[in-house]
């Protein structure tokens, strides 16, 4: 019989950590004096002992391991359960959230995709991001947060375990997990811990040095090192222009890379940072783009070149990570730079971050495939193998990262396809549907592009959405080998 209580004691210390981290934005708000402070406080009581109870009562697991099935099991429940809950302050506080409305923003903050319902023309509770309760705003940043070490956790120690999308190639780099998972994901999840706090008080620090309020400083750094993207402001990053738009391309760049490589580099080696064939590729992609609507803009646009620079470094990285800020509406820039920023967001940063949609590795993979299956064409005799990173590539990661690719862009159709039924135009659907999938955040057009939000959407739109970041967060075969008959019955 299918065990579930190891799941359930992990899920239960998780909610209650939820919980207790409420008290952070409550006593934010307590200080503030703005009368907040009881959405956070009821919410942490609820949350808490909603945790508790469900430790308790899965307790006489907590020595078991965990196997194929229930690993599947919590890497998706996690991303599932803690948005609900996190959903909570913003139904029981100064937005009067609906449930969609809560539960779209929870999870675009969980899976640090980004897009939001909040502020804007069509407000909740009448009220901008600029004017929310630094509370709820501290709140929108901690998910963010939380969710992205979540993230770098899941890809480092769980994907590679569970060969997912061609991940078990990075196995070796997860400090070979295999049958330890949870003690070992404990000692990777430390050393990461670390570099984490620590690259998020550097920001911090950064930011506030370049003008920004320290509040403003704080949410900032934890968005930008989630790649998850929430301002405090509804102009995002435009209220921002200048120096601090390198100084947010720098650490965005620096959350998109995998972290495996901070961890050695702080154990004394650089080498395989410097060495590593996906950030080479990533930097390298995106300092081409750069360079490309930097010429566009200049030609174009009649546009100074370091203005034209610093908005297209700060835009392409912005949106190749998946963090989604926006420091102007490039729709307004022309047709060229609205194409490109679509298909860079299908791209995606390197795997191992907390960076989102395809990842860079997997285009190299794909290339490295059918550069060998050319060479076969004209030298049918000859021995060829695709390798990566200067080693052969087995065939069951090939495999894995092909299935990856056809299931991405099925599901890409699908969710347009579901969209457009629910009413929305074609553009709204489409870029709707990569944004989310991918967990980018702004799509395009009037209504979800970088000057807009996802408000005005329809219920049914919202829900479509909310499950397909779950999905794409997940790297989608987590999420649909649950409702597989085979899974449950293993």
């Amino acid at each position: 019989m299918f065990d579930l209580r190891p799941v359930g004691y992990v899920m239960g210390l998780l909610v209650m950590a939820l919980g207790l981290s409420m008290l952070i934005p409550m006593a934010t708000d307590l200080a503030a004096r703005n009368g907040h402070w009881t959405a956070f406080a009821e919410s942490c009581v609820l949350t808490t002992l909603a945790g508790l109870f469900l430790t308790l009562g899965c307790a006489g697991s907590r020595k078991q391991g965990l196997n194929l099935q229930q690993t599947f099991l919590m890497t998706s429940s996690v991303w599932i359960v803690l948005p609900i809950f996190g959903a909570l302050p913003l139904m029981i506080g100064a937005t009067g959230a609906g449930l969609t409305d809560a539960m779209f923003e929870a999870m675009s903050g969980m899976t640090t995709t980004g897009a939001t319902v909040l502020g804007g023309a069509n407000a909740l509770g009448g009220l901008r991001l600029d004017d929310l309760p630094v509370g709820l705003n501290l709140w929108r940043g901690l998910l963010q947060w939380y969710g992205g070490i979540g993230i770098i956790v899941v890809a480092m120690v769980f994907l590679p375990e569970l060969r997912v999308g061609g991940m078990q190639i990075f196995r070796s780099e997860a400090f070979d997990t295999m049958g330890k998972i949870l003690p070992r994901a404990a000692e990777i999840a430390a050393r990461i811990a670390v570099i984490y706090v620590a690259l998020t008080v550097i920001a911090a620090l950064t930011f506030a040095a370049l003008g920004m309020s320290g509040f403003d400083a704080i949410i900032h750094a934890m968005t930008a090192m989630s790649t998850g993207g929430f301002s405090t402001r509804d102009a995002s990053f435009g209220d921002f222009q200048g120096p601090m738009e390198y100084a947010a391309a720098v650490f965005m760049i620096l959350a998109s890379l995998p972290f495996v490589r901070y961890v050695q580099f702080v154990a004394g080696t650089a080498r395989p940072i410097l060495m590593d064939t996906q950030i080479r590729a990533y930097i390298g992609i995106i300092l081409t783009l750069t360079i490309v609507l930097t010429i566009y803009r200049v030609i174009a646009n009649g546009d100074h070149w370091e203005h034209g620079f610093r908005e297209g470094i700060f835009n392409v990285t912005s949106i190749i990570s998946g963090t989604g800020y926006a420091s102007v509406d490039y729709q307004l820039w022309g047709p060229l730079p609205v194409v490109l920023f679509f298909f860079i967001g299908l791209i995606g940063g390197c795997a191992g971050s907390t960076s989102c949609s395809i990842k860079v590795f997997r285009y190299q993979l794909l290339i490295a495939s059918i550069a060998t299956q050319v060479r076969r064409l004209y030298a049918p005799h000859g021995v060829f193998e695709p390798r990566y990173d200067g080693r052969p590539v087995p065939e069951g990661v090939l495999s894995a990262v092909m299935a990856f690719f056809v299931l991405f862009f099925v599901s890409l159709g699908v969710i347009s396809v579901l969209l457009g039924l629910t009413g929305l135009d074609f553009v709204t659907s489409v870029s709707g549907a990569a944004a989310t999938l991918a967990n980018i955040g702004p799509g395009l057009g009037d209504v979800i592009g970088p000057a807009g939000n996802y408000a005005s959407l329809n219920d049914a739109a919202k829900w479509i959405m909310v499950l397909a970041m779950l999905a794409g967060r997940l790297e989608l075969v987590v999420v649909f080998v649950l409702f597989t008959a085979t899974f449950w019955r293993a």
